[in-house]
């Protein structure tokens, strides 16, 4: 499938179908103030997201939360970014801790969604959160991660780790904030 056909399909999952609505600035992904650490807790350990919209790991869910690894960035810092209108556009703004990571080299743990039919995927997004429904995104564009993989990763429904040069996004046609390239699966 050309690229072009793909796109429609990434900038829905990302935008969702209602589209953008009013144009006011918000805060996406973190119930915490800008640079806070989540306190850990039984349930719930750091570095995870926290709150009760998309993007954050449902307790009913079937699947387990991520597993807490020191080798791979923290959602919680990806998601711990605002937004601002500019020209009738939400944007981005991101802090310096996110901003340090454009071209860096890193890793990077979560449940893929894969844009592309096959049991191998070159082309899927990363996500902080299992999908739970087919026709759903699972969070914003502050969970997400678009993985272009230099070496096929196999599908699986378990969170995978994939390692690439990360890059942060600052207009992307398609909504996205971050996207990985020449990223390869890693145990």
């Amino acid at each position: 499938m050309p690229f072009k056909s793909r796109t429609p399909l990434i900038a829905a999952l990302v935008m969702g179908v209602g589209g953008l609505g009013s144009a006011a600035a918000q805060t996406l992904g973190s119930p915490l103030p800008p640079g806070a650490k989540p306190p850990a807790t039984a349930s719930q350990p750091s570095g995870l997201p926290h709150g009760q919209g998309a993007g954050v790991h449902s307790p009913l869910s079937p699947f387990a939360p991520l597993p807490r690894r020191d080798d791979v960035v923290a959602w919680s810092t990806l998601t711990d970014i605002t937004t601002t209108v500019e020209k009738k556009r939400i944007v981005p703004v991101y802090p310096a801790p996110v901003a340090a990571l454009h071209q860096k080299t890193l890793r990077l743990q979560g449940y893929m969604m894969p844009l592309e039919p096959g049991e191998n995927q070159r082309h899927f997004l990363l996500a902080s959160v299992p999908l739970t429904c087919g026709f759903c995104t699972p969070g914003g564009p502050e969970s997400m991660v678009e993985v272009r993989a230099s070496k096929p990763v196999k599908y699986k429904l378990e969170a995978v780790v994939v390692e690439g040069t990360f890059h942060v996004l600052q207009n992307d046609p398609y909504g996205l904030y971050y996207r990985i390239t020449g990223a390869v699966g890693v145990e």
